[in-house]
């Protein structure tokens, strides 16, 4: 796998990601029994904004750096703003906190993550800076495996991340069905959130039109562009899949995303959508 996340940390992608499974985690922790958190690509935890790598592409800057400062944020994305602050409080920011590091910072004492990594060295990483931690497992396996294998935890709700790295789009959005089959036939009352590029529209329209006929009961959409769906070789927005959403994140969404549309999108090009696919 060539693909590496730290010439990418904290760019407009990580923006709306990062906000919606806050999201997620505040919204299932409004009840107080437990709840699990599998992240099927999990990658290093923590990544240097002041590295070469994230220096090098620079695309924090048109990310995380335009909503930090930001005035009369919605309640979601002043919540994001909190805890990329408690990682670093710096001006300016050098450190942005990946998924695992937001879940180590979003949950309970009673609930639990389980972070599968691939590539031997990140895995190492999460395991040194999750030491100490019982909440936080580490598993240095595939991810999509692993929705077989983990689930269903002992856990009656929770949430499954699948994030991969789309270096071969088709097959990957063939990989996240299956993944996403296994996941909702082995622990359905789960939500389930699936990040994706996009470049063209036409490379996601399959996978929209299959998520209108899998199993879980409600499906949202959550998009963001940050130029026009022009050019097959950049990403111009990304999206959040929800499978079984919790109850009001739609409204919290409604809210933020015509927010990172203004603050992301260059030349005035930023545009947002919220769509319900399925709902029962």
């Amino acid at each position: 796998m060539n693909y590496r996340h730290r010439f990418h940390a904290g760019n407009f992608a990580d923006v709306l990601k990062h906000a919606v499974v806050l999201g997620v985690l505040d919204a299932l922790k409004l009840k107080p029994a437990p709840c699990a958190y599998l992240d099927t690509h999990a990658g290093s935890g923590v990544y240097a904004l002041d590295s070469e790598a994230a220096r090098k592409t620079g695309e924090f800057r048109g990310g995380i750096a335009r909503v930090l400062d930001a005035d009369d944020l919605p309640p979601l994305l002043r919540r994001y703003v909190e805890a990329v602050r408690a990682c670093d409080a710096g001006t300016p920011l050098t450190r942005y906190p990946g998924s695992p590091w937001l879940a180590q910072y979003a949950l309970r004492t009673q609930d639990r993550a389980m972070l599968c990594e691939l590539l031997p060295e990140e895995a190492a990483t999460l395991r040194s800076q999750f030491a100490g931690d019982a909440r936080m497992h580490v598993h240095q396996r595939d991810g999509y495996e692993a929705l077989a294998a983990l689930l269903p935890p002992p856990e009656k709700r929770g949430l499954v991340l699948i994030d991969p790295p789309y270096e071969a789009q088709e097959d990957e959005f063939r990989s996240i069905r299956r993944g996403l089959e296994q996941a909702l036939t082995r622990w359905p009352q789960a939500t389930c959130a699936v990040w994706y590029p996009i470049k063209l529209a036409r490379t996601r329209e399959p996978f929209l039109r299959w998520l209108r006929t899998c199993a879980a009961q409600q499906v949202l959409v959550a998009e963001l562009a940050v130029r026009a769906e022009n050019s097959p070789l950049r990403m111009n927005g990304c999206g959040v899949a929800l499978l079984n959403p919790p109850w009001k994140l739609d409204q919290a969404l409604s809210a933020a995303l015509p927010v990172l549309a203004r603050l992301l999108g260059e030349d005035g090009q930023g545009d947002s959508r919220l769509q319900w696919l399925k709902r029962e």
